[in-house]
């Protein structure tokens, strides 16, 4: 079958927006739409997100990427194998089974309304925030679903009731979509796969199952959960009333997941993904290793029902591009994001001004949800072109603070410090990616398509129904022959400078929120 005869699809449903991306076989990108969403700020530390809209925006995505590609001469509507999908993570949802309505807006990973929650079952638990680290790899933290889920049980009338009457259903977002696209009221399959409920806090990483003493610990019923899959498999078909009825769906990943597939990670090497946050995970093989310095233990992908399950160690930090669109949305200092670099690269240096977007708190490492946003350093010399940078410099401050974690944390795991594979929107800015170089002394690289989200999302599905194969996936590393690598410039000295003044900085974000959110 000739290459143009032969394409999978990927869903790659983010936090600010969503995007639908064809590939031929030789994971080549033919078509492609993105249509932004609306963010939802309810009151402070809130971020909702309206989970009709995102359906609405991956409907408008298919039809348009499809319009695209066969108008480019592709005939996609035949020949299309699979339909693979990857989403925002933890964020979190509850509707009802017989109605199809949400219940509630989606509450987004990053959102700091269930601090108190926390607080309250660090008291009432016998291991505190670690709790329940031994059967799930996770602190207990805001970051993820099982606290959302129980605010919405606490605070929800709706939610309540639905729960009662045996008519609600839990998902994250990828739920939400497979349930729409299968079917929705007439036979929705609800399913979510083991990396999206790996970042439940409910899930046993052993077992790949829902943890029944963590449920009854939580007083989660386990009848609203989703069943689990792995990441490669046929889960359903596409229903009625969408394009390509009948194509299958076999691929489901979270976004850094599916990220870390799409930059074929393999065993001991690590990817940055730079979007609304910033997520830098390190295949750790089939060994489950428990973190002493910050980080997260998760599943990385398990490519078929019979397949092996990869582990990772996770760094997540909250804000990363997001404090660029903080910059252009709510202070106004640039009118477009793209126009940051070249702001920050009238100076040479930040000149002693750091800043530290802890907008809704801190993740990995320092897992400090007290913290608060603060900019330091500041002098009349100081100029909006300083701070431009000194919002660059956060970004790579805090990867670079994850990556020292994780190869303290790797331990036997033989691991590559010689490089990063990066990847996300905000890679095109050159300054930042020369600033992470220079920041952890190591090369970064960057791979010539850095949507590597969707790629693997299309790996996933392509591999379930035959279109890729498992060595080809983690061969296609020749595909990175047109990356472009930066080298580190700066000195140790230099460096050795200012990571300790960085370091300074975020103790000083410490113990400045509302904690009564």
């Amino acid at each position: 079958m000739a290459k143009e005869d032969c394409f999978i699809g990927a869903i790659d449903q983010g936090t600010s927006s969503s995007r639908f991306i064809i590939y031929d076989d030789s994971a080549k990108p033919i078509g492609s739409h993105q249509v932004e969403f609306t963010q939802f700020y309810p009151q402070a530390g809130w971020v909702e997100h309206d989970p009709m809209e995102i359906l609405e925006s991956v409907k408008v995505c298919v039809a348009k990427a499809v319009d695209k590609a066969t108008a480019d001469g592709f005939n996609v509507d035949k020949n299309l194998k699979a339909i693979g999908l990857t989403n925002q993570r933890e964020t979190t949802l509850v509707w009802s089974k017989s109605t199809g309505a949400p219940l509630y807006n989606a509450i987004v990973w990053m959102d700091a309304r269930t601090t108190s929650i926390c607080s309250r079952l660090e008291k009432q638990l016998s291991g505190g925030k670690g709790h329940f680290v031994e059967s799930c790899g996770l602190p207990i933290s805001s970051y993820f679903s099982a606290v959302k889920l129980l605010w919405l049980m606490e605070n929800v009338e709706a939610v309540k009731e639905a729960i009662d009457k045996k008519d609600a259903l839990f998902g994250t977002i990828d739920t939400w979509l497979i349930w729409q696209l299968t079917g929705g009221l007439k036979g929705g399959l609800h399913v979510t796969d083991v990396s999206n409920a790996s970042r439940t806090m409910l899930m046993n990483l052993k077992t790949l199952d829902w943890d029944a003493s963590t449920l009854e610990e939580l007083g989660i019923p386990a009848d609203i959960l989703p069943k689990i899959v792995s990441n490669a498999e046929v889960i359903g078909n596409v229903a009625a009333g969408w394009p390509f009825t009948g194509v299958p769906i076999a691929g489901c990943l979270g976004d850094q997941h599916a990220a870390m597939l799409g930059q074929a990670c393999s065993r001991g090497e690590a990817k940055s993904t730079y979007g609304t946050g910033a997520f830098i995970l390190m295949n750790t093989g089939d060994e489950i290793v428990k973190s002493t310095h910050g980080l997260l233990t998760t599943v990385a992908f398990k490519l078929g029902k019979e397949a092996k399950t990869t582990y990772a160690l996770e760094g997540s930090v909250a804000i990363a591009g997001a404090a660029v669109q903080w910059l252009r949305d709510s202070v106004g200092m640039i009118s477009s994001s793209k126009e940051i670099e070249e702001l920050a690269s009238q100076v040479e240096s930040a000149k002693g001004v750091y800043f530290v977007p802890a907008f809704n708190g801190l993740f990995a490492p320092y897992w400090r949800e007290d913290a608060r946003g603060v900019c330091i350093g500041i002098t009349r010399f100081t100029t909006k072109a300083h701070i431009a940078r000194a919002v660059l410099e956060c970004i790579a401050f805090q990867v670079k603070d994850v990556l020292d974690s994780m190869h303290k944390d790797a331990g036997n795991v033989e691991s590559n410090e010689f490089l990063l594979r990066v990847d996300g929107g905000a890679t095109i800015n050159n300054l930042l990616m020369q600033i992470q170089a220079d920041l952890t002394g190591n090369a970064v690289i960057r791979p010539s398509d850095i949507e590597t989200t969707a790629r693997g999302a299309a790996f996933a599905a392509g591999l379930a129904v035959g279109v890729f194969k498992e060595d080809y996936i983690f061969d296609s590393k020749d595909k990175m022959k047109d990356a472009v690598v930066f080298h580190p410039i700066m000195t140790k000295e230099v460096r050795a400078k200012k990571v300790d003044s960085w370091g300074k900085a975020v103790v000083r974000s410490y113990d400045l929120a509302d904690l009564t959110l």
